[in-house]
């Protein structure tokens, strides 16, 4: 599904680079479920952006589902996105001021699908989901844990090929980051959904069939 070879990025700081990852040469093929592990400030974060095409980087070459993501201009970078990658992040990123339903929906608008379709495939994922009755409330009247739901529904509502996860269980309970960390794996398994995750916890990374350590911007050996 995508690879690296020697992707380096760094910023200029006073005394010169700064550097936040290092010659990363990675594999990742479909159906795989991917644990990023590694201390704080080890570029997990970093690389999972690079890798969701959030983030450019200086030295190296990207491939991802047979494209040169090194070079693609911006746009196409953004369309390749925008079509198979779902992205969760620790701190949901909901939209305060819409609804559970208008906040599933979000995607499926800048795909350009009409209204109609659209809250159809919202129902069924509202539905699969088991948050029907929360549809018309706001983000700040749902748990951390029924956040953390609307955000993956969000993120599966394009069905995409790659679902990156940074920290998803970051705020929440041990029960809640449980149950989210069981539903990743039934996507893995059950949907074939390759996943890569970043992660402090242990017990969360075992979740993944593989594990890759980072340290100071560089994957460990």
């Amino acid at each position: 599904m995508l690879e690296t070879r020697h992707i380096t990025k760094w910023v200029d700081g006073g005394s010169g680079r700064i550097f936040l990852l290092r010659d990363i040469n990675l594999t990742i093929g479909s159906g795989e479920f991917v644990s990023i592990m590694g201390p704080s400030g080890s570029g997990k974060s970093t690389l999972l952006n690079v890798l969701g095409m959030l983030d450019t980087f200086n030295e190296g070459e990207y491939d991802f589902m047979g494209q040169p993501v090194h070079a693609l201009k911006e746009r196409q970078r953004s369309e390749l996105h925008k079509h198979n990658i779902g992205f969760i992040f620790q701190a949901y990123h909901l939209i305060d001021e819409l609804t559970v339903a208008e906040n599933i929906e979000t995607p499926l608008i800048y795909h350009g699908m009409k209204q109609n379709r659209r809250q159809a495939v919202v129902a069924d994922m509202l539905d699969r989901f088991n948050i029907v009755g929360k549809k018309d409330l706001l983000p700040s009247q749902l748990s951390g844990g029924q956040q953390q739901l609307v955000g993956i529904a969000r993120a599966l509502i394009v069905e995409p090929k790659l679902l990156l996860a940074d920290e998803p269980t970051g705020n929440l309970n041990s029960k809640q980051g449980q149950e989210i960390m069981e539903l990743f794996k039934k996507l893995n398994e059950e949907d074939g959904v390759t996943i890569i995750q970043v992660t402090h916890s242990e017990k969360n990374a075992a979740y993944g069939n593989r594990i890759i350590h980072l340290l100071d911007g560089m994957i460990e050996k």
